[in-house]
């Protein structure tokens, strides 16, 4: 695998010598976002909204720390009803209020999302899933299925990788670099994508709305805090919930998600082998979400 660089081929597909395969190398840029909407929420911040589909049941999507809406939404597209999706504060439009920020504030920007939208079933990635927890650890009857996708922390902080990988995304969009921004979102592709045109699709796209928007510095404190005092107060929670984790990623390591699926008393716990599996598992990935929520 030859290493990454930015800027990007001009076709956008990966440079080789010789003949190479046949499929073409267009270079398009990924899908322009959909236009979304500033909900104020009941505690005056305001959130960047996108809501899809129609009918019931309704279920709202938390993304992951640094990400978003885009990167949330493959996750839902074969759930059936309303699907809510939003950018926490700090993230995207969404407003940035004076900070430091603790996990019980990103509980409340759930919960709020949750409410103004009527939703009766939740997902939660990475940041997400530790707002969830600690919005169930209050409300553990507040919805009727979960799903936990790649649960990062529960009662214990995150590693020093996360705080390293956090420190330097946040460093490189204040400098407004896009090759330092996308050194730092490439890590994020498994080795075999990233000089794709699938890949670069994927980097322009979390480029383009990184250095639009950017990232609050209160985010910077997230990674040394917990969601929850005590990983038992999920015992009160009787929702069947579905807890995804990955083998071998150093941000999301196994134990945590094996840890919140026995917490939680109507749990299944599914773990791949490999991280990596929006690209490397994501049909099947898709398919275990939707036929969960769907049921």
């Amino acid at each position: 695998m030859r290493s990454f660089r930015w800027p990007p081929p001009p076709d956008g597909g990966p440079r080789t010598w010789g003949p190479g395969p046949g499929a073409p190398r267009t270079g398009r840029p990924a899908l322009p976002e959909p236009d979304t909407e500033l909900v104020t929420t009941p505690h005056g911040v305001r959130l960047e909204r996108l809501v899809t589909g129609t009918g019931d049941p309704v279920t709202v999507f938390a993304h992951g720390l640094g990400n978003g809406i885009a990167t949330t939404r493959p996750f839902g597209s074969g759930v059936t009803g309303r699907k809510v999706f939003f950018q926490f504060r700090g993230h995207g439009r969404s407003d940035a209020p004076p900070g430091p920020w603790s996990y019980a504030d990103l509980a409340r920007d759930l919960r709020a999302m949750a409410d103004l939208g009527g939703a009766s079933r939740a997902f939660g990635a990475s940041l997400g899933a530790g707002a969830l927890c600690r919005l169930l650890a209050e409300s553990p009857d507040r919805f009727e299925r979960l799903v936990f996708f790649l649960p990062a922390v529960l009662d214990r902080p995150r590693g020093d990788a996360a705080r390293q990988r956090l420190t330097a995304l946040l460093d490189a969009v204040e400098s407004g670099d896009a090759s330092a921004v996308a050194d730092v979102v490439s890590v994020e592709l498994p080795a075999a994508v990233r000089n794709t045109p699938a890949g670069w699709a994927y980097l322009r796209q979390r480029l383009d709305q990184l250095l639009r928007d950017g990232l609050a510095p209160g985010l910077a404190s997230l990674p040394d805090q917990v969601a929850l005092a005590d990983v038992g107060a999920l015992a009160a929670v009787t929702a069947p919930a579905l807890v995804i984790a990955c083998a071998g990623d150093d941000l999301h390591p196994v134990d945590v998600a094996e840890r919140l699926a026995a917490a939680l008393p109507a749990a299944t716990l599914h773990v791949y082998d490999r991280p990596g599996v929006l690209w490397t598992e994501r049909a099947d990935l898709r398919t275990r979400i939707s036929a969960f929520l769907n049921e």
